[in-house]
């Protein structure tokens, strides 16, 4: 089993370029996942997990409503915003400036074969990390992702998760809000769930900004000693 993961900082990068590339990624490990079947081989498989933040954006997932966006065509073009539908799960979300976006693209055969345990695990490292700043963040039963105050009057959510797995290959993933300007989910209902709040770190701990290196730094930390892994990047050309 090849627990090592490749980590890729694409840095502010347009979402259907990412999309793309995460496909590529995805394609590959299940082109040496079938090959090994159809030769009866052993050849190792890689694992990736990009970083990533995107220009405005909205997604809705393949089981989401359209009627959860509540901007037309030219609304949208209004916000600076772009819309896509996608492979994910999940319903509707926002990514923009501010957000920390995490997809992992593991061959789960290198780790666990089990879908509900690797998104446990990824709630887990957000609820980690956002303890190191102090807050108590926590699941919601019946709704993936981190929230803050669950069961009161005021619970809301910080992360938004929503994967796509074949033959236990992952991809999409996380999107952590750091520094987002909140005002663009006022356009949507998030993930389809009316009369919550969405929030980000730095409003959560009354600061203008939060660095988001820092932030990456704490996820990461979290994330290998969770999954076990080794992380490693490829020398930059």
């Amino acid at each position: 089993m090849n627990k090592a993961v490749e980590l890729q900082d694409l840095g502010y990068k347009d979402y259907k370029e990412t999309w793309d590339y995460q496909e590529e990624l995805f394609k590959g490990i299940l082109d040496i996942k079938i090959q090994n079947r159809r030769e009866n081989t052993d050849k190792e498989t890689p694992n990736y997990f990009l970083f990533v933040e995107h220009p405005h954006v909205y997604t809705l997932g393949k089981s989401g409503d359209i009627d959860n966006l509540l901007l037309n065509e030219d609304q949208l073009k209004a916000k600076g915003a772009t819309f896509y539908k996608i492979n994910r799960g999940g319903d509707i979300t926002y990514h923009g400036p501010g957000q920390i976006v995490g997809y992992p693209i593991l061959d789960l055969d290198n780790f666990f074969t089990d879908i509900h345990k690797y998104l446990r695990f990824l709630e887990e490292v957000i609820i980690l990390t956002l303890d190191e700043y102090g807050i108590k963040a926590m699941r919601s039963e019946g709704e993936t992702g981190v929230w803050i105050d669950v069961g009161t009057p005021f619970a809301r959510k910080i992360c938004a998760m929503g994967v796509r797995a074949s033959r236990w290959v992952t991809m999409h993933g996380f999107a952590l809000n750091v520094n987002s300007d909140l005002g663009y989910f006022d356009n949507i209902i998030p993930c389809g769930i009316r009369g919550k709040a969405v929030t980000s770190l730095n409003v959560e701990l009354g600061k203008p900004e939060i660095p988001v290196e820092e932030v990456k730094t704490k996820l990461l930390k979290h994330f290998k000693a969770l999954f076990e892994v080794e992380f490693f990047e490829r020398e930059k050309v």
